[in-house]
């Protein structure tokens, strides 16, 4: 195999487990040890400005709404989201974060933007498109990967 294949694999490798690992490591070590990665995933999909229905959150998550239920009922619990009945339908559930849950995600948000700023810190204009393009294509690839697995 190409050495440049090698290595960038390896990298992409080691950046997938050590951002979970910091993140996991972050939340045990704060005043959100009560939340899990998964539940820290379910928060982020859920989102800071838009309410969602189960069923959004469930498909951006690429899980069940079965599965998503027993993560909110925990977020829920813990007073890190809420569930809201539209004056419209109140047969419709949205989703939203409280308080809480919004500073949770603001914190988390920053680690992101941090490690992106950290990534194209050194980088002219030019580097951080070429990069931007290699993100694209990796995108692509896991969408079409993730188009072809069981339900």
């Amino acid at each position: 195999m190409d050495p440049l294949v090698n290595e960038i694999n390896s990298y992409l490798v080691t950046i997938f487990n050590d951002v979970l690992m910091i993140e996991e490591k972050t939340l045990q070590s704060s005043r959100f040890k009560d939340v899990s990665i998964k539940e820290m995933h379910t928060i982020e999909a859920v989102g800071m400005y838009h309410q969602h229905t189960t069923s959004e959150v469930a498909k951006k998550l690429g899980v069940t709404v079965g599965t998503l239920t027993v993560s909110v009922n925990n977020l829920v619990r813990k007073g890190y989201v809420e569930r809201i009945r539209t004056d419209s339908d109140r047969r419709v559930v949205k989703l939203a974060l409280t308080p809480n849950g919004r500073l949770l995600y603001r914190l988390h948000d920053k680690f992101h933007r941090d490690m992106v700023k950290e990534t194209i810190a050194e980088m002219d204009k030019e580097q951080s498109e070429i990069l931007m393009i290699g993100l694209r294509n990796l995108h692509d690839f896991l969408e079409r990967t993730k188009e072809q697995l069981p339900e």
